[in-house]
């Protein structure tokens, strides 16, 4: 079984969970170039395994549990900080996603991350952009199973990046079920795509644009077809696509369409994702779609290594503190007070956690940063503007469940704990919520502090407060807050604050 070196420019692996296939890929980037170890795809169609009230059925969680056992067999020996894997419209969309979170996570022995429709574009162009590196304008367009990603971008830099709920699973499951094709269906299908897509026509209009290129599995597949064929070089045209759908109705059913290159694993969603790729084409005025060669999974590995690089005070740094820092100046946050806050809260969590993991002191760092984002909003209950901003903003660099939590961490900040009981029985989010809280209230003056006037000592699940006397003497509004937190503590009871008799 294969075992990787866990040092700083040894090999990192990316797992993408998409509704259609699963993919790992191992690869690292040297020198600015990238280079592909391993790549592994499985058809998992998880997708289709969405039941009426949209939960995954358990046939469909067995195949994903399956395929993500045999994943986990090649990254053994890989530490935590070279593995990231993420899952996309599927896993956005189940409402049980959290029950096949925790038994995938078990099986594959590292955290899974479900992203944002938008992130996920982020992620695309990143892998395109270094795999295929220009200073032409770009439209990039990743047809999934239940998603469609477009992204507008110049050199490196993704400009606009949307995403879509219409994907090549989801429109053949609707329009060709039985995988019966029908130019009525066609036509359906493309109305069905077109009414989802109408929005983009002008955000993604050609005119900001001079080159397309198509990624990930539809595109690649039927610019496959095509060049065999002799239709075209690859390229995908209007009258390609045309070609091809023409191809499908004289078949007439999935079984008996023989298309050169064209995957039995393929065939099922094949209708969904010509009649979306039509729609496309013939609506942006695409007269020819290149296909790309950088992919959802290459973009999660560039990422990585940017991430793992800051860490080491190298590169470009995280695109998350890149995001914080966007998102202080977007709601006005007094970053003077932010950094008060921060650098105590961090001080505090490590005097009762001297083995706190990195992430868990950067989330608490970024929720120290944010805390106030809610004052943009009201003063009253800032705290709960500030929770559900954080939850919902569009944070590139950040899975939708880290957002959570660095959203519950800014709600924490003050008032009673009753409601974070779904979170407080996990201890180590506890510790973190009480160093933020005391955190603020050190700070609350909203003036330089003597940080060192508060020492925190941990006894089990108790923590002694300590300070001396004059400070308690000259600071009586901050020693009436404390006593008030110390209450609160007791009152929830997942830890203790004791203060000074």
């Amino acid at each position: 079984m294969a075992t990787r070196s866990p040092a700083h420019d040894g090999p990192l692996a990316a797992i993408d969970m998409g509704s259609n296939s699963f993919r790992v890929e191992i690869g690292q980037v040297q020198h600015g170039r990238y280079k592909r170890d391993l790549y592994l795809k499985e058809t998992v169609r998880l997708g289709a395994g969405l039941d009426a009230d949209n939960r995954l059925t358990e046939p469909a969680m067995e195949r994903g549990l399956a395929c993500l056992a045999t994943f986990a067999g090649h990254l053994r020996g890989f530490s935590a900080t070279r593995v990231r894997a993420v899952a996309t419209q599927t896993l956005r969309e189940a409402r049980n996603r959290d029950e096949f979170l925790r038994r995938a996570e078990a099986v594959l022995g590292f955290p899974i991350e479900v992203i944002s429709g938008r992130e996920e574009a982020r992620l695309i162009y990143a892998g395109v952009s270094h795999l295929q590196p220009s200073t032409t304008p770009r439209l990039v367009i990743d047809i999934g199973g239940r998603s469609t990603e477009m992204i507008l971008g110049h050199g490196r830099v993704p400009v606009t990046a949307e995403s879509f709920q219409v994907g090549s699973v989801s429109l053949s499951m609707r329009w060709f079920p039985e995988g019966r094709f029908t130019a009525e269906a066609f036509r359906d299908a493309q109305v069905a795509a077109g009414a989802e897509l109408e929005e983009a026509l002008q955000l993604f209009a050609p005119v900001y644009w001079r080159e397309a290129l198509g990624s990930s599995g539809t595109s690649g597949a039927v610019a496959q077809v095509l060049q065999a064929t002799g239709v075209t070089d690859g390229r995908i045209t209007p009258e390609g696509l045309r070609w091809c759908i023409e191809q499908c109705l004289a078949a007439g059913s999935v079984q008996r369409l023989d298309l050169p290159t064209l995957r039995e694993d393929r065939k099922p969603i094949i209708g969904g994702g010509l009649a979306l790729l039509y729609t496309l084409v013939t609506h942006f005025g695409i007269q020819e779609l290149k296909p790309a060669k950088g992919a959802l999974r290459q973009g999660v590995i560039v990422d990585l290594h940017e991430r793992n690089a800051a860490q080491r005070g190298q590169g470009a740094g995280d695109m998350r503190d890149h995001t914080v820092r966007e998102l202080q100046v977007r709601f006005e946050v007094d970053t003077d007070q932010a950094l008060r806050v921060r650098s105590l809260a961090l001080r505090l969590l490590r005097a009762v956690c001297p083995e706190v993991d990195a992430d868990a002191q950067r989330e608490l760092g970024w929720a120290a940063d944010l805390h106030e984002t809610g004052l943009m909003v009201s003063h009253h209950d800032h705290h709960r503007h500030g929770a559900y901003l954080m939850a919902h903003v569009d944070a590139p660099g950040f899975s939708q469940s880290q957002q959570r939590r660095v959203g519950d961490l800014v709600l924490s900040q003050r008032g009673g704990l009753r409601k974070l009981e779904h979170v407080m029985g996990h201890e180590p989010f506890a510790w973190q919520a009480m160093a933020l809280r005391l955190a603020v209230i050190k700070c609350h003056a909203r003036g330089e502090i003597d940080e060192a006037a508060l020492r925190l000592q941990r006894e089990g699940r108790a923590a002694r407060l300590s300070y001396p006397a004059k400070w308690a003497t000259s600071h009586p509004r901050t020693l009436h807050l404390l006593r008030e937190e110390s209450q609160a503590w007791a009152r929830q009871g997942a830890l203790r604050l004791v203060l000074p008799d």
